[in-house]
């Protein structure tokens, strides 16, 4: 019996999933600065270390959510001859950028809270502890603007990730400035720093292992290719189906592609296009 050859094609249409998020992460950003800019002159006013790398944390969070928000909007341009997927894999490449400054800024977050840990300094308890509460209060606002989107993109996931480390950092500043506080203990301070650190490597690293494995082109984890493949040789007509790939584009993106055989009776009694629509 002979055979002919079709190439299928599985590609998803629907707009990225960042893309649908857009306001949140701009509603985001005006609420990252807004306490980045509380965060410096209470910083400044105490005289407290890990509240100032609290503010770096934010600075660098505010930069990532910049971004975020350009990549989804060029993720949403339509693609052309030489683009034939547009700009939605910007959109990983900003989640990429997102989780490389945030665990370059944990590493430096463990660095000057040792330092700070090792040789305390005088800090102002009070004034730290107001304006980490208000940190504290606005990044959890922040954190439910996000929340809906986690899940479906990596963008806003990794927005996501970022506001959740500015909430524990204020939450250990809090915690810190009440030890000193009640204490006069001001290495507190230093350790409120080491722990800020320790709480965001994790996640820079769950972040950059889900990018990498997108830009790596892996299999989707949904996604298991032998009950795929069962599944296109089970379509009447279709005897063989090879080279079975599937990949990420960017988030609520994916694509597969197939080598697929068809018995030339499929031609003969114009069935093509029924096996190529069952097939997508």
């Amino acid at each position: 019996m002979s055979h002919s050859h079709g190439h299928s094609h599985g590609i998803g249409t629907a707009p990225t999933a960042g893309g649908s998020h857009r306001r949140r992460l701009i509603g985001a950003l005006a609420i990252s600065v807004s306490v980045m800019l509380i965060e410096v002159v209470g910083a400044l006013a105490s005289g407290s270390v890990s509240l100032l790398a609290d503010a770096g944390h934010m600075l660098s969070d505010s930069a990532g959510l910049a971004i975020a928000i350009v990549a989804t909007g060029l993720a949403a341009r339509p693609g052309t001859e030489r683009r034939t997927f547009g700009w939605k894999r910007v959109e990983i490449l900003a989640a990429l950028v997102n989780g490389l400054v945030v665990a370059v800024i944990g590493v430096l977050m463990l660095i000057e809270g040792t330092r700070r840990a090792l040789g305390p300094a005088d800090v102002d308890a009070p004034v730290m502890l107001v304006a980490a509460a208000l940190g504290l209060v606005a990044n959890i606002v922040a954190l439910r603007l996000l929340t809906g989107g986690r899940k479906e993109s990596l963008n806003v996931r990794g927005a996501y990730l970022e506001v959740l480390g500015d909430l524990l950092g204020s939450a250990a500043v809090i915690v810190a400035a009440l030890v000193i506080w009640s204490t006069g203990f001001l290495a507190a301070d230093g350790l409120a720093g080491i722990a800020i650190g320790l709480l965001i490597l994790p996640r820079a690293y769950g972040l950059l292992k889900a990018v990498v494995l997108v830009l790596l082109e892996a299999t989707p984890s949904d996604t298991d290719l032998a009950e795929v493949r069962r599944h296109m040789e089970e379509v009447p007509g279709v005897v063989l189906v090879e080279d079975l790939h599937a990949w990420t584009i960017t988030s609520g993106l994916p694509a597969l592609t197939a080598h697929v055989q068809v018995d030339d009776d499929a031609f003969d009694n114009g069935s093509a296009p029924r096996i190529l629509s069952d097939l997508n």
